[in-house]
């Protein structure tokens, strides 16, 4: 899917809207457990459920890969049933030296046909570029990341004047890796206060936002300062939406909770960005 697929059918959807497939064993529906395979049947309905509502999942991988085979062949099954005009992305944040990179973008992108993956970038550039590779794939690279932690790497000054932090280098000169037709960052929802920043340096990237929802991250202010003439955003959210129920009614709290979401997407979009 390019940037133009992907902006037309965030158009149609009205919805740029990310659902984070972080499906957790020990938090899925008790009446699943008795199933051959509980995370598959428990993504399956999650995604019957939402795909009209929504223009791309990502399955977190370190849930699959804590049940060993089995978290693999689910994920293999999950990826297989996600709908064409839905943009699937690998959150497994790899990053290695050259030919170690290259085998993790084969695994994810031939063996599994995932449309992008998750990349850290500390490694530099020859940790990165193997997965730039893959034609008609994506990398999606951390750049500015939600969680607490963050700002013990992300915010230090790379200069002696302190006109540059460490995440503002990495959008630099990560593109002069990629273009913005194979490259998106990760910027977390938590971190408005970067946000326009984020969009001087590159303002015709794609931006993958977490944080919106159970993190406390704002969907309105992300929109307001982060939206391009393409919308340039997937606002992904997990927890609010797949564990929006417990019960046998999981499916159907989901689709009214990935509902909410959209429907707020749709009154943004109108507002930022009219047709």
């Amino acid at each position: 899917m390019n940037k133009a697929q992907l902006f037309a059918q965030i158009r149609l959807k009205q919805s740029y809207l990310c659902i984070g497939l972080d499906t957790d064993i020990n938090k899925i529906p008790k009446h699943l457990l008795n199933l051959e395979d509980p995370v598959f049947e428990f993504n399956r309905q999650i995604v019957e459920a939402t795909l009209d509502l929504c223009v791309a999942y990502k399955p977190n991988i370190a849930f699959y890969e804590a049940l060993g085979r089995k978290g693999w062949e689910s994920l293999e099954k999950t990826v297989a049933i996600l709908p064409e005009n839905c943009f699937s992305i690998a959150d497994a944040k790899r990053g290695d030296i050259g030919n170690t990179s290259e085998l993790y973008a084969r695994a994810f992108f031939s063996q599994m046909n995932f449309d992008s993956i998750t990349v850290a970038p500390y490694m530099g550039a020859d940790s990165v570029k193997p997965f730039l590779g893959h034609e008609n794939k994506w990398v999606i690279l951390l750049a500015l990341t939600s969680n607490a932690g963050s700002h013990d790497f992300q915010l230090l000054p790379t200069n002696a004047e302190g006109t540059e932090m460490l995440f503002e280098r990495v959008l630099k000169t990560s593109q002069q890796w990629g273009s913005a037709d194979q490259l998106m960052y990760v910027v977390g929802a938590t971190q408005t206060a970067y946000i326009k920043k984020v969009r001087e340096i590159v303002p015709d990237h794609f931006l993958l936002v977490p944080g919106v929802g159970a993190q406390g991250g704002s969907l309105s202010e992300i929109s307001q300062h982060g939206f391009n003439k393409e919308c340039g955003l997937l606002v992904n959210s997990s927890r609010q939406i797949i564990y929006a129920s417990s019960g046998e009614d999981f499916a159907e709290k989901a689709r009214a909770a990935a509902k909410e979401v959209q429907q707020e997407m749709a009154r943004l979009l109108d507002k930022y960005l009219p047709a």
